[in-house]
């Protein structure tokens, strides 16, 4: 049920939420752009209070209290939520969007020897400023997978049936680039998956990392799980500083409303990630070598080195999410066609989970590898024997080629014209 509702919400809040600023109107687009930000940002409190406040009610009052408080709040927000329903800007549902993207290659499949105009003006087109996708704007033509400009195309047989009212055999210039602008933006997606497979260290090798570090703070007994909370804590910080601070200096630079293109938001955060894998590396070294000096090898306990010094990967890690989560969450709304936002977003929510998968997939692939000939592995029971910081390194490595195949990537993109 969770996910059911995880997945209903999620996808429709940000695009719903941005689609109340008009687009047309500078001062409203420079709002869009910080929507975002605070979106995220009630997110994160709400992260907060979770983990803290309502972990404490639940560990000292009992769960049904605990289970309760959220119940009651969620009930309040539906609602807020109703209640200001005749406040709400409602963009025009424009069908299904998987419905068009399968029109458009069934019909340039149809016509595979059909050749192409040299005019591209001849393409199919309504008439008039309206698309013939309900709620979305014409998109203008460009020059890049001309294959699939062939379901524009009017043949003679299209001139002298009725094809005009039929998708299947002919589509509008933007029902194509609607198209497009999805193959476009797949590079761009995929990168972002590596990301996520960072991300999910956070809520595990990190924790079995300060499973095995001094977690006496005073007379505190500190939770590996709970230093996840410096992960919300610092997006919570680098929000309204990224949002007051750094976009106004940038802005200056730049010249962009935004300050940052998403584009340059992503590949910021994705650096920040690489240097927050090289932390929680570098940690792992100082860890094992005091495991040494102490002849702690091959016991299974934790080190005389304090669990605060995972503070900084934790951060750098909020740091990252601030950059390319919420600039991946912006950029799949601005460049999705009007139309298919939701959809969008759905997509950029489908890399955090099959981050997921693929850390589990390089977790199980350096054990198998590294256990061969009767070696205890990078990651063993004990991981005083183990190279947990050659694990941290390895995906630091692969999200610096990420980083460069999304530089690549970024240089090409060519963002849509409407």
């Amino acid at each position: 049920m969770i996910a059911l509702g995880t997945g209903g919400i999620k996808p429709c809040v940000s695009s719903f939420g941005a689609d109340q600023f008009d687009d047309t109107d500078p001062a409203e687009r420079i709002k869009k752009g910080s929507f975002f930000n605070w979106f995220y940002f009630c997110i994160n409190i709400g992260a907060f209070i979770s983990g803290t406040v309502i972990v404490w009610i639940q560990d000292n009052s009992g769960w049904g209290i605990g289970f309760a408080i959220p119940t009651i709040f969620m009930a309040l927000s539906i609602a807020s939520f109703f209640v200001a329903s005749n406040m709400y800007r409602f963009q025009k549902p424009g069908g299904s969007p998987l419905t068009r993207v399968c029109q458009v290659v069934v019909a340039a499949f149809r016509k595979w020897h059909t050749e192409m105009p040299h005019d591209t003006s001849l393409l199919y087109e309504l008439d008039g400023e309206t698309s013939a996708i309900e709620g979305s704007r014409k998109l203008e033509h460009t020059s890049e997978l001309k294959f699939f400009d062939k379901a524009a195309i009017i043949s003679s047989a299209d001139a002298k049936s009725d094809s005009f009212t039929n998708p299947w055999r002919l589509c509008t210039v933007t029902q194509v680039e609607e198209l497009k602008i999805l193959i476009r933006m797949f590079p761009i997606w995929a990168t972002t998956i590596i990301f996520n497979a960072v991300y999910a260290q956070n809520s595990s090798m990190f924790i079995e990392q300060g499973m095995v570090l001094d977690k006496r703070v005073g007379s505190f007994i500190v939770p590996p799980a709970s230093l996840s909370t410096f992960d919300v804590i610092s997006v919570i910080i680098w929000i309204p500083l990224y949002d007051r601070v750094l976009v106004p200096i940038a802005r200056k630079f730049t010249g962009r409303e935004k300050g940052f293109s998403e584009l340059q938001r992503i590949g910021i955060g994705l650096v920040l990630s690489i240097l927050a894998m090289v932390s929680a590396a570098l940690v792992e070294l100082r860890r094992l070598e005091i495991a040494r000096s102490e002849g702690l090898i091959h016991e299974k306990v934790a080190v005389p080195m304090s669990i605060l010094w995972q503070i900084p990967q934790y951060f750098l890690v909020g740091a990252a999410e601030v950059f390319t989560a919420i600039g991946q969450v912006e950029f799949f709304y601005d460049e999705a066609p009007d139309a298919m936002r939701s959809l969008c977003s759905a997509f950029a929510l489908v890399t955090v989970s099959v981050g997921s998968y693929l850390s589990s997939i390089i977790l199980t692939l350096v054990s198998y590898f590294t256990t061969q000939g009767g070696n205890p592995g990078w990651i063993p029971d004990n991981l005083n024997e183990g190279h947990l910081d050659r694990f941290f390194s390895l995906i630091a490595g692969i999200s610096f080629v990420n980083l460069l195949v999304f530089v690549g990537c970024a240089m090409r993109y060519r963002y849509k014209k409407a």
